[in-house]
């Protein structure tokens, strides 16, 4: 008896706890609600959206059938009900030819973006270097952020973090309890400062020698940010880029109990303001004839930079995919950048086809899913291309 008293008071007190949210933010019966509902689960910051919205025109040209992937023909539908699709829109020269929402969700939902927020932040970085807040990515960190002289961090430039090439040590794997990712949610949820739980990590290798995706890095650079604009993220995202590019709906960005927004994921946001954060990317970061992300950067940050970050097989990189600054380039490139969340969360853009494509999800084997679903949108980019009048 006495046990059982103590399990349902170490029951209450871990549900009423900070570290609940991060326990159960993936639970099977859970995710697909958590995911459009991320800010009843965790604190978050308002990003206002803009009365100068960036409009869409509609034109209803349906999905490819099949898609071709590993020598087979797939079923679209069956694909879309396994990774348990939530949103799909297809946009191709601005005008919206397929959008759908599944699983309770609509056109007014706040999808949670996980790390498809990386590539926003690099976005960021371009600006902020435009406006001269950062002189340089040749710049170090510590420049910025002195906190972390001593750590992981100390010597390593903004450029290595926009790569992935830091060369600190960090466990990015979501399925261990006890992995530095993990242990980094648990200590934002009870309160811990970014700076502070950066400082405790340590040099596992050279930087700038192997991409290795660890979320710590972009954590750094929303640090570099955050010092060299004088404003919080979620401020400098909303004047500088969410009201610009007319996003249409109010946006929020989780924060941990301290109270910084976490640079590395959960920006969350409506499916079609993805999608003109992905047709910004699309024209070369301009809206109409206003330039709001320097042409310059869209170009370098889409692109592979240095042999570590060429795709495909590639002895100084832990993945096949490519990698520019914070964005994905897949195997057998056709001009083609994707941003990517775990789960299942994408924006693709497909310059070639003129076509941007978001897809949000609440995937369990997401991770073994990206080529498959690059397959997918390429189907779907030469579909929409082919259906155009």
């Amino acid at each position: 008896m006495a046990l059982s008293l103590v399990a349902a008071g170490g029951y209450l007190w871990l549900r009423n706890s900070p570290y609940w949210a991060g326990i159960t933010l993936f639970a099977e019966d859970m995710r697909v609600e958590n995911f459009r509902s991320m800010d009843r689960i965790m604190p978050a910051r308002d990003i206002p959206s803009g009365d100068d919205i960036w409009t869409f025109g509609t034109y209803d040209r349906g999905l490819p059938d099949t898609y071709e992937f590993e020598g087979g023909e797939r079923s679209v539908s069956a694909f879309l009900n396994e990774t348990m699709t939530t949103g799909l829109l297809v946009l191709q020269d601005g005008i919206i030819t397929h959008e759908e929402y599944r699983l309770g969700a609509s056109e007014t939902s706040p999808f949670t973006s996980f790390s498809v927020a990386k590539s926003v932040v690099s976005t960021l970085v371009g600006i902020a270097i435009a406006e001269g807040h950062i002189a340089s990515v040749d710049d170090q960190i510590t420049d910025y952020v002195p906190a972390l002289a001593g750590s992981g961090y100390d010597g390593v430039t903004i450029e290595d973090v926009l790569t992935m090439s830091s060369g600190v040590a960090f466990d990015e794997d979501y399925d261990n309890p006890m992995s530095d990712v993990n242990r980094l949610i648990y200590g934002v949820m009870a309160g811990r400062s970014l700076a502070n739980a950066l400082a405790d990590l340590e040099r596992a290798r050279e930087p700038g020698t192997y991409n290795e995706y660890i979320s710590s890095d972009t954590i750094a650079l929303g640090l570099v940010l955050e010092t060299a604009t004088g404003m919080p993220n979620e401020a400098y995202l909303a004047t500088r880029l969410w009201q610009p590019m007319g996003a249409e709906g109010p946006a929020f960005w989780n924060t941990g109990r301290a109270g910084e927004v976490l640079p590395y994921c959960c920006l969350n946001a409506r499916l079609r303001d993805y999608a003109r954060f992905g047709r910004l990317i699309l024209e070369a970061g301009a809206r109409d004839s206003v330039q709001i992300v320097p042409r310059d950067w869209v170009e370098i940050s889409t692109r592979s930079s240095a042999p570590r970050l060429e795709p495909g097989d590639n002895p100084a990189s832990f993945w096949t995919f490519g990698y520019g600054y914070h964005w994905w380039i897949p195997e057998n490139p056709q001009d083609e950048v994707l941003a990517i969340g775990i789960w299942g969360q994408y924006i693709y853009i497909d310059r070639a086809h003129e076509t941007v494509i978001v897809k949000t999800s609440a995937d369990y084997d997401f991770d073994i899913r990206d080529h498959e679903t690059v397959a997918l949108f390429r189907a779907i980019a030469s579909h929409t291309a082919l259906g155009q009048d």
